[in-house]
């Protein structure tokens, strides 16, 4: 027998000898140490433990058959057997519908739909003792200065327009052609304002994550740092409250000045999930500039079946036509890589950019008007949150609680059913063959009971001892019904 010897881990037997090896029997290496439970925790487990094993046989105790067996109908006086499988029927679709209809909700509120609004942003200035706005100026005086500092208010708002105001804009010719029908455009219009569903109200800073201020360097003051710059602080996904840095309208800001002067407000968008600036060559593709990854990934995987480039033996490859191969670089392709390889095509979308003049002239300001722009921002759909909102619902738990219960008590009764008539079965057999009936419970005592009910007798009917007589004679249809329950078609004939 060959001896056996500890994996130790083997040496080259070219390498050097190492100078501190350790000599004999190496260090035992096992399993990391593990943190021992205190004695509390210890039965704090075991309970859990024990309650959850007497929850499973609580559970497993409970009958869950609904369906009425063969033969009950029999014992029924009507047609309220077929009618309760119908129901049965009816039920069993109209919980698949539900179900269905639930799964529907539930990828439809997961799919992440966004559609269009309109941002409407107002771009305004004021100005503070300016020139022009000093009260008088002496004539005799050669110091003409007034010894104030010209200076001027930006104010940059936004709100996004609702549904009836954005929609006027494409609705103005539709008016003028429905004029001679005005009554019932009024009508519609007020059908149309109360079944609307309200909407989530998003703020100006809701859509942007930056924002700066780009002025003309031509017309600043030297040396004078004229920046403006905003960055939305981080904060949780869903938080209640937001800062007062992330959650407001409008955006002023104040600088010195006496002239007029050009700026651009550069916006950086701010979306969930981020789009991305598609390269020329994948744009090509997808036959579109703009894309998130999610869409740009599915966009290739849709080209690709609908060119018929995947391969036959290997689902995973496929061949590049001349459109694809700009993207990969390669005659083939595999389905796994394509998020990296799509990497470099993407970069991020340019931010918006709004040219404004600030005007410190006295004729703009008898008379200011706001630049207005109109932004075209992604926001979620408004069925989104109804539908999330019905997913949601407290109520729907609580009528399933109230079904699992109905649901249990309808199980005890087709039980109860059950037991009647197999009862009712075994009392008409035994009042057509009483001996015979009372032959086989006694084989089914002694069966089940042996030698504790028996003074070791092997005839067909033998003497019973006081204790199993007076068993028997106690609970006669009890043993017939319980033995007969799951014997009844090997004991008696006819079952």
């Amino acid at each position: 027998m060959q001896p056996q010897y500890r994996g130790f881990p083997q040496r080259s037997p070219h390498a050097a000898p190492q100078s501190n090896s350790r000599r004999g029997i190496g260090p035992m290496v096992g399993a990391h140490p593990q943190n021992s439970l205190t004695p509390a925790q210890m039965q704090a487990q075991q309970t859990a433990q024990a309650q959850a094993s007497d929850r499973a046989k609580i559970r497993s105790r409970k009958p869950t058959d609904k369906n009425i067996p063969d033969g009950v109908e029999d014992c029924i006086i009507g047609d309220g057997v077929q009618r309760y499988r119908e129901i049965r029927e009816l039920e069993r679709r109209l919980d698949a519908t539900m179900m269905r209809k639930r799964l529907d909700l539930q990828d439809s509120v997961n799919r992440n739909v966004k559609r269009y609004r309109t941002l409407r942003v107002w771009i305004s200035n004021t100005v503070e003792d300016q020139p022009w706005q000093a009260d008088a100026l002496d004539v005799d005086a050669f110091d003409f200065t007034t010894n104030m500092d010209s200076s001027y208010r930006v104010k940059i708002e936004g709100r996004l327009l609702d549904e009836e105001e954005d929609d006027n804009d494409s609705e103005d010719s539709d008016d003028e052609d429905g004029a001679a029908n005005g009554d019932a455009m009024d009508e519609d219009g007020k059908e149309k304002k109360k079944t609307a569903a309200p909407t989530k109200k998003y703020k100006l800073s809701h859509f942007f994550k930056a924002m700066t201020v780009d002025f003309d360097r031509n017309k600043t003051k030297e040396g004078a740092d004229q920046s403006v710059e905003w960055k939305k602080p981080v904060v949780a996904p869903n938080a209640p409250n937001l800062p007062n840095a992330a959650d407001f309208d409008q955006l002023e800001f104040k600088r010195g000045g006496d002239e007029n002067i050009n700026i651009t407000i550069n916006l950086v968008r701010d979306e969930t999930p981020e789009r991305f600036q598609l390269s020329p060559a994948l744009a090509n593709v997808l036959d579109t500039p703009v894309a998130t990854r999610a869409e740009a990934v599915m966009g290739i995987w849709d080209y690709i079946k609908a060119m018929g480039l995947q391969e036959d033996d290997e689902k995973r490859s496929f061949d590049c036509d001349d459109r694809l191969r700009a993207v990969i670089g390669r005659e083939k392709g595999h389905i796994p890589y394509l998020p990296e390889t799509i990497i470099g095509h993407m970069s991020s979308l340019p931010p918006i950019k709004l040219p404004y003049t600030i005007r410190v002239d006295k004729d703009f300001h008898e008379n200011p008007q706001p630049t207005i722009y109109d932004i075209q921002v992604l926001v979620d759909d408004p069925l989104r949150a109804a539908l999330h909102s019905y997913l949601t619902n407290q109520a729907y738990a609580q009528n399933l609680l109230e079904i699992a219960t109905l649901n249990e008590h309808v199980a005890l009764l087709v039980q109860k059913n059950h037991q009647l008539e197999i009862k009712t079965h075994i009392l008409r057999l035994f009042i057509q063959e009483p001996y015979r009936i009372h032959l086989q419970v006694v084989k089914l005592t002694k069966k089940r009971f042996g030698g504790y009910l028996w003074g070791g007798c092997s005839q067909v009917g033998p003497v019973l001892t006081n204790h199993a007589a007076k068993t028997i004679q106690g609970s006669y249809l009890v043993y017939m019904v319980s033995f007969t329950s799951d014997e009844k078609a090997n004991s008696v004939p006819g079952f």
